[in-house]
């Protein structure tokens, strides 16, 4: 048993909490940072080189500053562009990664057609074709690239609404019928997904199998971790730092929710 150090967790906003959330109850002793850049929010739309360098730059001062045990990037987006050479620059560094659970969802689907509904970034990846080629040869993989649900994520979990039509627009493409076959697996590349699943199960024309790869992540942890485990230290609490700064009370009790913390005001890194 150790002391002190956190597990980092990294995500665009809050869909982080949906890793968060399986990884408590696995590890409910290890103390926790939770790091949202949601100042780049929503990294999807962006460049990838200009996301790569900032990914890059963020996530080697967060490393270096706060020394954790092993770093979770809870994003698939981010991930899938920049786990390479984040591993490479901190190789003796534990990172636990988040890609689209392509594979698992070759290994289950009856009808051979899959739908990915990511972010337009994990989309456009080669990182997903590569998983595409490597995993799914023998089915049909339909990627759909939605601008707005993990938005509409993030409004819902601070009490805003978000209509049923808003939501339905959104995933209506992962619905395909094809030689009398239907859709039957939809991959959540998102973490902020899981947070609408319920919502999906309701207006979803047909019942498919929604498929969340948060507690794969956090029994990914549990074994890179090993025996380093933590005793808590009775000071520690776990924290949430979001980079833009934003501090408000629907924020606060959200967090508040999964046992975190608001570290206020403007980071700088």
């Amino acid at each position: 048993m150790t002391d002190g150090r956190p597990i980092l967790m990294f995500d665009s906003g809050v869909g982080g909490l949906t890793v968060l959330r399986e990884l408590r109850l696995l590890l409910p002793y290890e103390p926790i940072l939770y790091v949202a850049d949601d100042a780049a929010f929503p990294i999807g739309a962006w460049e990838e080189e200009p996301l790569k360098e900032r990914l890059l730059n963020l996530l080697d001062t967060l490393i270096r500053r706060y020394q954790p045990k092993a770093s979770v990037i809870a994003c698939n987006t981010a991930f899938t562009l920049a786990g390479e050479a984040l591993r490479a620059a901190h190789p003796d560094h534990p990172i636990v990664g988040t890609v689209p659970a392509i594979k698992p969802a070759a290994e289950r689907t009856a009808s051979g057609l899959v739908s990915v509904l990511a972010t337009p970034g994990t989309v456009r990846r080669a990182y997903t074709k590569k998983l595409i080629d490597s995993f799914a040869s023998k089915c049909h993989v339909r990627l759909v690239g939605s601008d707005h649900l993990a938005s509409h994520a993030e409004q819902e979990l601070r009490g805003e609404p978000v209509s049923d039509d808003s939501l339905r627009a959104e995933i209506s493409a992962c619905f395909l019928e094809k030689d009398g076959l239907r859709t039957d697996i939809v991959v959540l590349a998102c973490t902020h997904y899981p947070f609408l699943a319920n919502r999906f199960r309701r207006i979803a024309p047909w019942p498919v199998d929604w498929l969340d790869p948060a507690e794969a992540i956090a029994r990914q942890v549990v074994r890179v971790l090993g025996d380093d485990l933590s005793v808590r230290p009775a000071d520690f609490h776990d924290r949430a730092v979001f980079t833009s700064g934003q501090d408000t009370a629907a924020l606060r009790r959200l967090l508040a929710g999964f046992g975190l913390e608001l570290s206020g005001g403007q980071q700088r890194f």
